[in-house]
């Protein structure tokens, strides 16, 4: 490596000119040739009338970064014109590095570097120099700065400002369009030679793409990259320093480059035509087959739209995309009949949705394909002539009359026979009826208009070979009208007249109802009955407006003579045939005031003025049950309280169950009380002890005799308690012990008629006559069982 020197000359001027020296080096960096670099100090000459104050002049220091000698690197020296070279002077540094970085000879004024620098981390260090009297320590020159600059060399190569780009840009793009610019920075000095001037090459990538040398942009440098062919590419980057020049450092990157895509494919079908399959009983918008066309684009570009151009069964189906998969989804439109039509053929094409101007000179974005439907034929039901039928009849028809058909026959070229049939589920009463050969139906029972107008029922056609081919179809069935009905009153009449009441007095005002249905309205006439039309004291009035009033025919009445009146009313209308009948009007004579007001009658008022409302008969009816429910009660706690208890002392002989609400050690305390011992006086554990209480002295339990095989039972139980009571490990509780031991049998023996027919000899059975009025049934039993024995 080339080293440069520099020598640097720093006069201390006076007022007048006066001589400057040079003092040879005392040490120099060995094995470098070098210029002597010294700082001259000029002071008072001997000559000089007067001292003047003098002040640093100072030049730059230069040293190159990156030393790799084994020896101190020389910098430079100070010199003042002070020293005599008898060493009466000190020279001291101070500043930047100055003792650590850079030492001086205290003596000589030489300055080295004791480090290899670098200028990347520091490239100027100012540092301060004075020259000092030994023995005084005072300074012979004023303090100043100088500078030392590291002077750059190419240490550093150039670095990227990213490990990996990436980038993107549209297939089929122009030659020279923009992809990404890269950069790259150098950290060695710019100011200085050719050490951070970077020039960019491609490595990787050629033909396909190209980088401008000092910008660092990528573009295209190939024309009409088809993502289809091929979508990533991978470049890669070279920054050089010193111009690009032989020796100069370099850096790599590399850019990931991906092609996007555009439409400049169009769908096309990888077949020009389809077969499918449909039978005639398929539903509508049911699909029948799926096609695709293929398009090497993607996401948006690749959308496709269906449709039906042309062909004998346009309007027959219909075809949509399937967002998802981009198929074309042919569905049915209309219904199918294998009889009328069994082959359909469509043109079926298929456009891109989202079509690129630029490159429609590649052709049109569109492509068909022919759909060959083959229609099959299914047994299908029968097929009634009306969607639904509307029948009348008139109410007072004969039974079996007909009143209607339904036609249904089978829409297959085979033309089965078909059988008719009423749902019954519409016709739970079975009114109709209906001939199962040619539909014919007919009432099975008597119709009525006034109680059901409607009758709505179903008819089933199906195949004879085939039941199970069927169809519905309603039948709705209006019932008309005929005067059946005679007219009657719209309400019943009890009505009063005042005994005071005058002649020709209008005491009541008749109307009448039909049920039956009149075209033209109802016209009722009114009249009494012959029978009481010459002897009435009433007479009836025919207002011709479907009403009719009751007036006297008599001045006065009297209740003590006759107290009530009925007058029979005839009502007739004027259909055909006319229907009239007869209707009672119930008159009572009763006692009125001046103003025809009702103060009482003979017999029960119609309407008493004394008499109570219905609020206060309804009060008076909660009130008494009321009062027979507190007495209910009452009763009931009474009859209770005479109930006399279970135990009625102390001395009962019964057995009493005192519980004392002890738990016990739960599920884990299966040692506190061994049941098992007590069923079985033979197995006593002599090691059981509790677990849920910790005595205090440990004791051992007390191991009792086994009692004997005939042991009375109340000497066992009389001997467990004994051992309870002195047992010391006992818990200091009320605890409940189960005394359960049987014992080994009876003298008796067993008491079953059942083990007693196993026996080989007869038994008598006298005996139980003398158990008591107890076993006088059984004694009557087996004694009657030894009778027919004997017999």
């Amino acid at each position: 490596m080339m080293r440069t020197y520099h020598c640097f000359w720093l006069l201390f001027w006076a007022g007048q000119p006066h001589q400057s020296f040079l003092t040879p080096l005392s040490r120099r960096t060995s094995g470098f040739p070098e210029k002597e670099k010294v700082l001259v100090l000029s002071g008072n000459s001997r000559r000089d009338l007067h001292r003047s104050k003098r002040s640093w002049m100072w030049n730059q220091f230069f040293l190159l970064e990156e030393y790799t000698g084994t020896d101190y690197q020389y910098v430079g020296k100070l010199h003042s014109d002070q020293d005599k070279g008898d060493g009466s002077l000190k020279y001291i540094l101070s500043g930047d590095g100055a003792g650590d970085l850079f030492i001086i000879n205290e003596n000589t004024g030489d300055i080295q570097a004791t480090k290899r620098l670098d200028r990347e981390e520091k490239p100027v260090y100012i540092l301060r120099a004075q020259a000092i009297n030994r023995r005084t320590g005072r300074p012979v020159e004023p303090e100043s700065e100088f500078i030392i600059k590291i002077h750059d060399i190419n240490d550093n190569e150039p670095m990227f400002t990213k490990d990996v780009y990436n980038a993107s840009i549209p297939e089929m793009s122009d030659v020279g369009t923009f992809v990404v610019q890269v950069t790259a920075t150098d950290a060695d000095d710019p100011t200085y030679g050719n050490s951070a001037k970077v020039v960019y090459s491609i490595l990787q990538g050629q033909p396909y793409f190209s980088v401008e040398s000092e910008t660092g942009i990528i573009k295209t440098a190939l024309l009409n990259m088809d993502r289809e062919n091929r979508e990533q590419y991978q470049v890669v980057i070279q920054a050089k320093d010193m111009g690009g020049q032989m020796g100069g450092l370099s850096g790599t990157t590399t850019v990931n480059i991906t092609l996007t895509d555009v439409n400049d494919n169009p769908p096309r079908f990888p077949q020009s035509t389809y077969q499918f399959r449909a039978p005639e009983s398929m539903p509508l918008d049911s699909p029948v087959g799926r096609i695709r066309a293929n398009d090497a684009d993607v996401d948006e570009n690749a959308e496709i739209e269906y449709s039906i151009t042309e062909g004998d069964g346009y309007d027959m189906f219909g075809i949509t995309t399937d967002k998802d998969t981009q198929e074309g989804i042919i569905t049915v439109k209309k219904a199918l009949d294998f009889e009328n039509k069994n082959l359909y053929i469509l043109k079926v094409e298929a456009t891109n949705t989202h079509v690129d101007p630029r490159f429609l000179y590649l052709g049109p974005f569109k492509d068909s394909a022919t759909v060959r439907i083959q229609v099959e034929d299914v047994d299908e039901p029968p097929v009634f002539s009306r969607p639904a039928y509307i029948m009348e009849v008139k109410e007072d028809v004969p039974i079996d009359s007909v009143i209607g058909t339904v036609t249904a026959q089978d829409p297959d070229a085979a033309k089965n026979p078909v059988k008719y049939s009423v749902d019954r589920h519409t016709d739970m009463d079975r009114v109709f009826n209906i001939n199962s050969g040619n539909g014919s139906i007919f009432t099975s029972k008597p119709l009525d208009r006034e109680t059901l107008l409607w009758h709505n029922i179903t008819v089933i056609a199906a195949e004879i070979n085939n039941p199970k081919q069927s169809s519905r179809v309603p039948v709705f069935i209006k019932v008309l009208d005929v005067n059946d009905n005679a007219p009657e009153f719209a309400m019943f009449y009890e009505t009063f007249v005042c005994e005071n009441a005058k002649a020709e007095q209008l005491i009541q005002t008749l109307s009448a109802v039909d049920k039956d249905d009149s075209y033209s309205g109802h016209q009722f006439s009114f009249s009494l009955a012959p029978e009481a039309a010459s002897s009435s004291n009433f007479t009836l009035q025919d207002n011709r407006d479907n009403t009719a009033g009751i007036f006297t025919r008599k001045t006065r009445y009297n209740r003590h003579e006759m107290s009530t009146y009925f007058l029979p009313v005839v009502i007739s209308d004027n259909d055909h045939p006319i229907q009239s009948s007869t209707e009672t009007v119930t008159i009572r004579v009763c006692a009125c005031d001046h103003r025809g007001k009702m103060l009482s009658c003979n017999a029960e008022a119609l309407i008493h003025p004394t008499g109570l409302s219905t609020g206060a008969l309804i009060a008076i009816l909660l009130c008494i049950i009321i009062l027979l429910v507190t007495v209910v009660l009452f009763a009931a706690l009474r009859r209770q309280r005479k109930k006399e208890p279970l135990i009625i002392s102390k001395e009962d002989i019964r057995d009493n169950i005192v519980s004392y609400n002890d738990e016990g050690g739960g599920e884990e305390d299966t040692q506190a009380f061994d049941i098992g011992t007590l069923r079985n006086p033979e197995a006593i554990d002599d090691n059981k002890l509790r677990r849920d209480i910790v005595p205090e002295t440990l004791f051992m339990p007390r191991r009792t005799a086994t009692a004997r095989d005939n042991t009375d039972v109340r000497d066992f139980i009389n001997q467990r308690l004994k051992e309870n009571d002195t047992d010391p490990a006992a818990p200091p509780y009320d605890s409940l012990a189960t005394y359960a031991y049987e014992g080994n049998g009876s003298v008796a023996e067993s008491l079953s008629s059942l083990e007693s027919v196993t026996t080989d000899g007869d038994q008598d059975y006298d005996y139980l006559s003398d158990w008591g009025p107890r076993f006088k049934k059984l004694a009557d039993m087996y004694g009657a069982m030894d009778s027919d024995k004997d017999s």
